[in-house]
């Protein structure tokens, strides 16, 4: 049923506890996991204290991720993209032919000020696919 699932990644508790849902999607259906993180282009002339802009600070971020997988038997894809989070997940799920993406909510976007401003709001309102969102 799901043959490919895009997991994206970030450095947040949510992020860690979608992980145990994901491995139980994965196992179960024998799915092909594709791990992604995007780093984020900061505003010009902002400097910027989000770990998630720095490409060294990904890319070491995704390697432990598949090194969490791998160690439950899980192989493992791991993407790194640079843009805007939401818009990058889905394209990038769109690209790979997800049929599924997983991913924690950060509880952004339960207000009616804030539900702009969540990737995940915005990731559920673009996907080319079925979103699981772990709370």
């Amino acid at each position: 049923m799901f043959k490919t699932v895009l997991f994206p990644i970030d450095q947040s508790r949510e992020t860690r506890e979608a992980a145990d849902v994901v491995t139980n999607v994965v196992q179960k259906y024998g799915s092909r996991l594709v791990l992604l993180s995007v780093v984020e282009e900061p505003p010009p002339d902002a400097p910027s204290a989000d770990p998630m802009v720095s490409p060294e600070v990904v890319a070491k971020l995704l390697e432990n991720a598949q090194s969490l997988f791998s160690g439950q038997g899980i192989q493992s894809e791991i993407l790194e993209r640079q843009g805007k989070p939401a818009f990058t997940i889905c394209d990038v799920a769109d690209e790979i032919g997800a049929d599924l993406i997983i991913m924690g909510c950060r509880g952004l976007g339960l207000t009616e000020e804030g539900a702009d401003d969540s990737v995940t709001t915005r990731v559920i309102n673009l996907s080319p696919c079925p979103v699981l969102i772990v709370p």
